[in-house]
Order: C-alpha cells, then structure tokens, then sequence
C-alpha cells in the first residue's frame, strides 16, 4: 500500500509541476521547436531545471540509502547497448513529440486542458504501445 502512495504522491508532484510550468499546453512544447518562429524557450528551463533536481536527488538518496523505503531495491537500467530498437523508440517518441506537443507523461495533467485532444493522443499512444508489443511478440526469423 506504501508504494502505490508513494506512486500516486511522485505522479501528483509531477503532474503540478507540468501544469505550474504550462508544459501541458502543447503549443507552448511546439514553439520551443519553433526557433525561426514563435519560439519559447521555457521548455529548456523546465527540462534544465528537472535534470539539475534528479541529479541532486540521485546523488543525495544513493549516498544515504541501499534501497528505496517502499521496496527491497532500487530498479535501475541495466541495459547499455545502443541498438535499432533504442534509435527507432527514441525517434518515433520525438516524432510525435514534435507534432502533437504531447510528452507521454505530460499528456495526463493535459486532459484538465484539452480533454479531447489529449485523450485522442494518449487513446493513439496506447494503441501505439499494443502495436509495439505484438510485434515484439512475434517470433523472429533467424537468418544463417
């Protein structure tokens, strides 16, 4: 029970600071795309300013702790290798990044905005993530 608290007091935080920044509204993410336009650069503080937070946090909560209050360990990434999938995820996730102005995690605090819009981006988001997995279910062809 302590963990979904946990969770769902780590997502509310989250979900504040996307509204409080104004990163929910996706023409605020476009213009930060927009350099030759309406640009905006305050994507750039709020990314800056996340990245300086969790590296402070990691550090502090590393040093003090061997696991997390609410689990046996602390689940972290263990993969290293950079390969087709990792590019091919990481564009298709900048891809529709830049054309909906919609981060996955920042779409969810959006639905208080723009509920239809947001829910028709995270409605294609899911179906997107199902596609994703019964394609990596699908055997593999071995070629000798």
């Amino acid at each position: 029970m302590n963990r979904i608290l946990s969770a769902l007091v780590a997502g509310l935080v989250f979900g504040i600071g996307i509204a409080v920044s104004g990163m929910a509204n996706p023409a605020k993410v476009l213009n930060f795309f927009d350099p030759l336009g309406t640009w905006d650069p305050s994507l750039a503080f709020v990314m800056g300013g996340a990245l300086m937070t969790t590296f402070i946090g990691y550090r502090v909560i590393f040093a003090r702790r061997q696991a997390p209050l609410f689990d046996a360990k602390f689940h972290l990434p263990t993969a290293r290798t950079i390969d087709a999938r990792l590019i091919g995820g990481s564009a298709l996730f900048g891809l529709g990044w830049g054309i909906s102005g919609f981060c996955p995690g920042g779409a969810i605090p959006a639905l208080g905005f723009a509920p239809w819009p947001t829910a028709l981006f995270l409605i294609a988001m899911g179906a997107g993530i199902l596609l994703a997995r019964w394609l990596q279910a699908l055997p593999r062809r071995q070629t000798a």
